[in-house]
């Protein structure tokens, strides 16, 4: 389907639903939406790493992210951009932060 409106596709990470993903791709491009519903965090997501190039454009929201031993604070409009196998991870500092990001190549365990 060539349109996902913005109500539909969202599914719970987690089992209370204060973290929701939706996840858009074709054969190799890929786009999800994190929205985050339990904010502030008192402290940031455990760091990680993958493969995949990741670009982010904060859509709503305040946040830290952490790439390696660098820290940003980033707000509504921001965009940042993760290389391959850098450790990462954000706190978010607002009660509601809602990310789009884009991913190469497709991350197989969102689909």
């Amino acid at each position: 389907m060539e349109v996902t409106k913005s109500t539909e596709g969202f599914e719970a990470i987690n089992p209370n639903g204060s973290l929701m993903r939706k996840v858009i791709h074709l054969d190799h491009l890929m786009m999800t939406i994190f929205e985050f519903h339990n904010g502030p965090m008192e402290t940031p997501d455990p760091p990680h790493q993958h493969i995949h190039e990741q670009i982010t454009y904060v859509a709503s929201g305040s946040l830290k992210l952490f790439v390696e031993d660098r820290e940003y604070l980033l707000n509504e409009g921001d965009v940042y951009k993760i290389e391959s196998n850098l450790n990462h991870s954000i706190q978010t500092l607002t009660e509601y932060v809602k990310l789009v990001d884009s991913f190469t190549p497709l991350r197989e365990e969102f689909l």
